[in-house]
């Protein structure tokens, strides 16, 4: 059975992965900063900061296929941001390739195109237009994996992840909700899948109000099982306890867009 690695295993994303996946992968290694809170008795678990190049070379030993899902996981301050998701997305790539690693899956994000309007549908092949220092690291991340493919023959998968989790909580994530099993189905095809040499899918559920072109991932028979607009009248409840955001209501980035923005309003139509 191949050996997966998953990073970023104390977080929410890799909590809800490290359960799902399990079944199917029975040979997980976790990896964080700190171990979970609720690891288990059978789990294995090796610490590692991403900074450090040396200990995620340890914990890509004898792996075969890599869930990227450690790093800095909102909009924060430069320094962190930089050690966390440039410093540390450059060590695991080639951590991956001085390992012999086979597959990457790299949790890139919704904000490495955020400055897209809501009203246009985008494909995985437009300009990115990154919404946030978060956005911008994430856009570095796909462009190292695809010097990595191609340089080196990694099979990388990146998934821009909109909103994870049981359920749609506002009116922008009716557009971008992604539903854990689906994300875990995208993840499979990018360990499993034996046409994958580089490829950028949405993490995105069956959204009847999506804004991405995701027909890629249909391609290589991705089918979400979670319809957001199963939750409606949830979300548009919640929507209305929030506060009215011009910026961030017109664009798909939502929040991180308003934030410092200072630009041209003049834009927004």
């Amino acid at each position: 059975m191949p050996r997966i690695l998953i990073t970023g295993a104390a977080g929410a994303i890799g909590t809800s992965l490290r359960k799902l996946l399990a079944p199917v992968y029975p040979d997980l290694l976790l990896s964080d900063l700190k171990a979970p809170a609720d690891l288990g008795r059978h789990e294995k678990f090796k610490a590692a900061d991403l900074a450090d190049l040396a200990q995620v070379e340890a914990i890509c030993e004898g792996v075969d296929g890599i869930l990227h899902f450690g790093g800095y996981s909102v909009e924060g301050p430069w320094d962190g941001i930089l050690q966390a998701n440039i410093i540390g997305v450059y060590n695991l790539f080639e951590a991956a390739r001085r390992q012999g690693v086979k597959r990457v899956v790299f949790a890139s994000s919704n904000h490495a195109i955020g400055f897209y309007p809501r009203h246009h549908r985008i494909g995985t092949d437009v300009t990115a237009r990154p919404d946030s220092r978060y956005g911008v690291s994430k856009v570095f991340g796909e462009a190292l994996g695809a010097l990595y493919a191609d340089k080196h023959g990694l099979k990388v998968t990146c998934l821009r992840i909109g909103n994870f989790g049981e359920k749609p909580l506002d009116h922008r994530r009716l557009s971008i909700w992604l539903k854990p099993e689906d994300l875990a189905q995208l993840c499979r095809i990018g360990l499993d899948h034996p046409d994958i040499h580089f490829e950028i899918f949405y993490g995105a559920s069956d959204n009847e109000r999506g804004w991405w072109d995701n027909h890629r991932a249909h391609d290589l028979g991705y089918r979400p099982t979670g319809r957001a607009e199963d939750f409606r009248e949830h979300a548009m409840a919640e929507q209305a306890k929030l506060k009215p955001d011009p910026i961030g209501d017109f664009y798909q980035g939502g929040g991180f867009c308003s934030i410092e923005f200072d630009g041209d309003t003049s834009r927004i139509v």
